[in-house]
């Protein structure tokens, strides 16, 4: 008998989570029905094929007759019209971190934060398969937490974000991280207070024989990790605390044993903030300091998160397309100067503003998107700022303005739907017009 049998569950959305969640349901034993706002979205006819019920062209009040229990796409917003429908029918609200932690088989560890919580995950079930454990990515990153919660694995690492985080009440993991805070999302929490009370959620079931993670230098997340109820450990760039890892003379360090853990292969600000953040909550689920140092040093990082994509006349052209809010776009520049920055997008609700701190580093800013005019905002007397139409333009201007030796720089601060299907066509457009100049090899 599935875990839900007798439910009629109905899914807000039929995206890549909203259809794991449709098919986890069915696999436990409800009857289940999808809502889709849009119409034409491919997959929908391979779930009425495997017996779910897609009522597609916009959500209404009868998709919910009957219903037992609503499960929320991580987009949706919490004052969305079905849900505020569901809540006044008294109808449970399960967001897809709440499904996965009722099914989950396997202990789990928890990454949450505003930004390098991909490559935190990659890095920490990297350190738990060098420790000899069938351990798996999952959630954010790409593979829902439902479907891998109903496998045979040793452990889980789940990529959490707020949206995840705000609809979930069973969720509980062994250990948790909270990475950084910086104002993101604001247009689906409401406010910053609200997403990060999201963000704080993720240890919010944690007690004795718990580990939440937090980072000692970022002010405002470790004010939070300070109200958990759990042991807490912490990590920093800077020397490594007694019970979390750090940095000396550029190496990763293990402060509960002294041990070197090795260097980074790309060693940047974030990423070292990453890979500190891997091996405390590594070391705190178990894994020995052999396996911590095998699993980072083997670590690639996903695409479109600060690699150089071309080299044209001395020009570096680095794609950072993931770095979507200020915060994110502030360390992808680090310490470096002579950067020229491409900047721009659907903001998202938030202010642009302190990106100005950036100025004394930058030698120039291409202004794009529907938050075009923020960007120069935030720029114009400081640095000379240019605006373009796409982003192919916007990487001709950008290499006219650099210098030999200098950087062109994609990290947006903006998510990138008002122009691109997501950050990665974004980036991967960027990479195709910089490399597009290489063949060129002059400047227009």
């Amino acid at each position: 008998m599935g875990a839900f049998e007798g439910e009629l569950a109905v899914v807000v959305g039929a995206g890549v989570a909203g259809s794991a969640a449709a098919r986890v349901l069915l696999a436990e034993g409800a009857t289940v029905r999808v809502s889709e706002s849009g119409t034409a979205r491919a997959g929908l006819a391979e779930l009425r094929a495997e017996g779910i019920e897609v009522l597609e062209g916009g959500h209404a009040p009868g998709h919910l007759d009957g219903a037992t229990l609503v499960v929320p796409s991580p987009g949706v917003p919490p004052r969305a019209d079905i849900l505020t429908w569901a809540r006044e029918r008294g109808i449970q609200v399960w967001g897809e971190m709440e499904l996965g932690a009722r099914l989950a088989r396997a202990p789990y560890l928890a990454v949450t934060g505003t930004n390098g919580k991909t490559t935190t995950t990659g890095m920490l079930a990297a350190c738990l398969r060098a420790a000899g454990l069938d351990a798996v990515a999952c959630g954010n990153i790409g593979r829902p937490f439902p479907t891998a919660a109903r496998e045979p694995h040793d452990a889980l690492v789940v990529e959490v974000s707020s949206f995840q985080l705000a609809t979930q009440t069973s969720f509980h993991p062994r250990v948790s991280m909270l990475l950084n805070l910086a104002q993101d999302h604001l247009d689906w929490h409401g406010s910053f207070d609200a997403y990060a009370a999201a963000k704080a959620r993720i240890f919010a079931l944690q007690g004795s024989g718990d580990v939440h993670v937090g980072n000692l230098d970022d002010e405002a997340a470790a004010a939070i990790s300070r109200s958990a109820t759990c042991e807490v450990r912490w990590f920093t760039v800077g020397e490594a605390p007694d019970d979390g890892a750090g940095f000396r003379d550029g190496r990763l360090t293990a402060g509960w044993s002294g041990a070197d853990l090795g260097a980074l292969a790309v060693d940047t600000p974030a990423m070292r903030a990453d890979a500190a953040a891997a091996a405390t909550a590594a070391h705190a689920f178990g894994a020995g300091d052999d396996a911590i140092a095998e699993g980072i040093g083997s670590f690639a990082p996903e695409p479109h998160r600060g690699e150089s994509v071309a080299t044209v006349d001395e020009v570096r052209f680095v794609d950072n397309s993931k770095a979507t809010n200020p915060h994110a776009t502030i360390a992808a520049v680090g310490e470096v100067h002579g950067v020229v920055l491409i900047a721009g997008g659907d903001a998202k609700g938030i202010d642009l503003s302190p990106l100005a701190s950036l100025a004394p580093r930058l030698a120039g800013v291409i202004a794009i998107g529907s938050s075009a005019g923020e960007v120069r905002a935030a720029f114009e007397g400081r640095v000379p700022v240019r605006d373009a139409a796409s982003i192919e333009e916007a990487t001709r201007l950008a290499f006219a303005m650099a210098s030999a030796g200098g950087t062109v720089l994609l990290a947006p601060a903006c998510a990138s739907w008002d122009m691109f299907r997501d950050y990665a066509e974004r980036g991967d457009r960027f990479a195709a017009a910089a490399r597009a100049l290489e063949k060129q090899d002059a400047r227009t």
